[in-house]
């Protein structure tokens, strides 16, 4: 295991000293390509521009702020960097227009990634050079006034696709705003836009998207981590980002099913690594507590806390649209793992998103699946094919014998403090979304090789 502190600088001028320890690696990002943000964000600032959104200075830090998490998330394998082979020590130096606002919220950020990630993070903050004391462009004095008044996440998955056309069914104008990642998930966002511009040509909603990867070399000697916890910090970033470039508070809808957003372990083996809080109760409170600390106008919510995604497929406020797009949406957690067996990019159709979108979708499902049929053969519970579906078998087992476990353990995966009230929701909510798992698992056969 080694420490490692990732310093932000605004070009080779930007050379403030940034103490170190002994025991950690430094590495440097450079936010600037020319004259110019670099990583994506000068990209996103100008397509906001374009949009007649202008995101003040801190908007901006927390792009920057992204940036940095995003970079030291991808970039830092845990296989090498960690002791115990997931959590990694990172500090972060990030420059920002004003240093003791963000030193104010720094422990907020703290304890919201120690809980993402499973890492063990530091994050320090320092003023920006001179040079670059302003980094967004005032909003200009529309002619007409910005048509949105919603911002909608859009991944290109099912739920998000669902969270667009409920939204704009209640005839809400969203702006849509996506984290352009590998090229099946690209593709997946740009089809379903397609879909709802076709559907709804009249509507003035709009969409942003930010491209931010960071190649080899960053940190000299270490390989890239593919577990991406932390990415989900950028994706709220730049909804933020474009939220307050509104000028006027505003809401920022995260859509995920109450299932997924609970994210339970279902075994002891997915407490680590096969366990995301990307829309845990938790995770989203502690960016509301963010915002409020960094003065800024808006709210986090998702709309679907207590829904289960069949639920959320069957209430959906324009089925025949949703029927048109579905194909085209992406749930697999992995899409490209079918690349290095020469087959397609798309849906295993065994991971833990894909068996959640089986049930959701249930009869009539369009999606093309690795494997089509669970019940074709024995599922080898040694390979990836078969340990998803035998650990949602054993929590639904558990639960069947004791369902007043549901009630315990939806505390697992992280507290529920924020909200008392919902305890009874959460855990219903819970139970309704492994019945539906139970339903398609039924005869499905699993077993070692």
């Amino acid at each position: 295991m080694r420490r490692h502190l990732l310093i932000g600088r605004f070009g080779s001028g930007d050379n403030v000293g940034v103490p170190a320890a002994t025991d950690e690696v430094v590495s440097e990002l450079d936010l600037l390509v020319g004259n110019r943000l670099g990583h994506g964000i000068g990209y996103a600032l100008s397509d906001m521009a374009d949009l007649n959104l202008g995101p003040d200075e801190v908007a901006v830090d927390l792009m920057v702020l992204a940036a940095h998490i995003h970079a030291a998330d991808t970039r830092l394998a845990r296989s090498t960097e960690s002791q115990d082979g997931w959590s990694r020590e990172i500090r972060l130096v990030v420059p920002v227009s004003d240093p003791t606002l963000w030193t104010g919220a720094a422990a907020i950020i703290k304890r919201a990634l120690d809980f993402l990630t499973g890492d063990r993070w530091q994050v320090g903050f320092r003023a920006r050079p001179e040079a670059r004391e302003l980094l967004a462009k005032p909003r200009p004095q529309p002619l007409l006034p910005v048509p949105f008044n919603a911002i909608n996440l859009f991944s290109g998955g099912l739920d998000s696709l669902v969270g667009a056309i409920d939204t704009l069914e209640a005839g809400d104008i969203p702006l849509l705003v996506s984290h352009a990642g590998e090229g099946a998930v690209s593709k997946s966002q740009e089809n379903c836009y397609e879909v709802l511009k076709d559907t709804y040509p009249d509507a003035a909603f709009d969409r942003l998207r930010i491209w931010m990867t960071f190649g080899g070399g960053l940190v000299e000697g270490v390989e890239s981590e593919s577990t991406t916890r932390g990415r989900s910090f950028l994706f709220f970033s730049l909804g933020v980002a474009a939220g307050a470039g509104l000028g006027k508070k505003f809401v920022l809808r995260v859509p995920e099913n109450g299932l997924i957003a609970l994210n339970v372990p279902l075994d002891r083996l997915r407490l680590g690594a096969l366990s995301t809080r990307t829309t845990h109760p938790f995770y989203m409170a502690r960016w509301n507590e963010l915002l409020a600390a960094l003065g800024i106008d808006g709210v986090l919510v998702n709309p679907y806390w207590d829904k289960t995604k069949r639920e959320m497929v069957n209430e959906c406020a324009n089925r025949d649209v949703l029927n048109e797009a579905v194909e085209h949406s992406l749930s697999c957690s992995s899409p490209a793992k079918a690349r290095w067996k020469g087959e397609p990019q798309g849906h295993c159709g065994y991971c833990l998103p894909c068996l959640i979108r089986r049930a959701s979708l249930a009869e009539g499902d369009p999606t093309e699946y690795g494997i089509p049929d669970l019940l074709a053969h024995t599922l080898d519970t040694r390979q990836a094919e078969g340990q998803q579906v035998r650990s949602f078998q054993l929590a639904i087992q558990r639960l069947a014998r004791r369902p007043e476990l549901a009630r315990l353990l939806i505390h697992k995966p992280g507290p529920l403090s924020d909200h008392p009230d919902r305890i009874n929701a959460y855990a219903d909510v819970y139970r309704r979304g492994l019945e539906e798992v139970r339903e398609i698992l039924d005869g499905v056969k699993t077993a070692p090789s």
